[in-house]
């Protein structure tokens, strides 16, 4: 009889903000408006489905046209938002840097999936290093694909040559994780660097101490 293979994980994918990278929507008007008066503005301009809409790949011009359709103070605040996005970055997320670092140590295959503006993106690997370690990342924006959709899971399968079975996928929201399970990925929900470390251990990954070299 054959020896079984080894069943552990090759790969492990990462959704990007708020796993590698903090992101507080309120940052970039901080110095104008309360985090309650961005929350009241936010649901009043419909601000989630405008920054869905960017993170499907509708330029940001169009964006901040929307929002001016409704309103024409929703616009420029949505205007000011964008043109201070790196302000909505608020670093990396703790811990994760030695993860990325262990698990790239160890030989494990490391790519991202994650909702961005194809036009902003480029702000994120300058704020968490770590995303820079990374194989490479499919980006909903350029996309025109965005999680939970099935379509972009396969996309990365496809495009990664990918076996799902031993695909980890790390995201910081259940129905994103849900997806990519019903898929046949590993889906792991994360809370912290602790935690994931933990689950990653579960697997057979990280059984080791945290990486303290830097």
């Amino acid at each position: 009889m054959p020896e079984p293979t080894d069943p552990r994980p090759t790969t492990v994918v990462f959704d990007l903000g708020n796993v590698l990278v903090g992101w507080d929507p309120s940052g970039p008007l901080s110095d104008r408006m309360t985090r309650d008066q961005w929350n009241d503005f936010a649901a009043e301009a419909g601000f989630p489905e405008l920054n869905a809409l960017a993170d499907s790949g509708v330029p940001i011009t169009e964006i901040v046209a929307r929002a001016a359709g409704s309103d024409p103070r929703h616009g420029e605040i949505v205007e000011l938002y964008y043109d201070r996005f790196p302000r909505s970055l608020t670093g990396p997320i703790d811990g994760m840097a030695e993860v990325v670092d262990d698990l790239r140590d160890s030989g494990i295959r490391l790519l991202g999936l994650s909702n961005w503006s194809s036009e902003t993106f480029h702000h994120a690997p300058q704020v968490a290093p770590a995303i820079g370690e990374l194989e490479d990342v499919v980006v909903s924006g350029r996309e025109g694909l965005t999680k939970p959709d099935p379509q972009i899971f396969e996309l990365l399968r496809r495009r990664f040559d990918l076996d799902p079975a031993r695909t980890v996928f790390v995201d910081d929201l259940q129905k994103n994780v849900d997806a990519a399970e019903r898929l046949g990925y590993i889906g792991l929900l994360f809370t912290d660097a602790t935690q994931l470390r933990n689950d990653l251990g579960s697997l057979g990954l990280l059984t080791g101490p945290a990486n303290v070299d830097g």
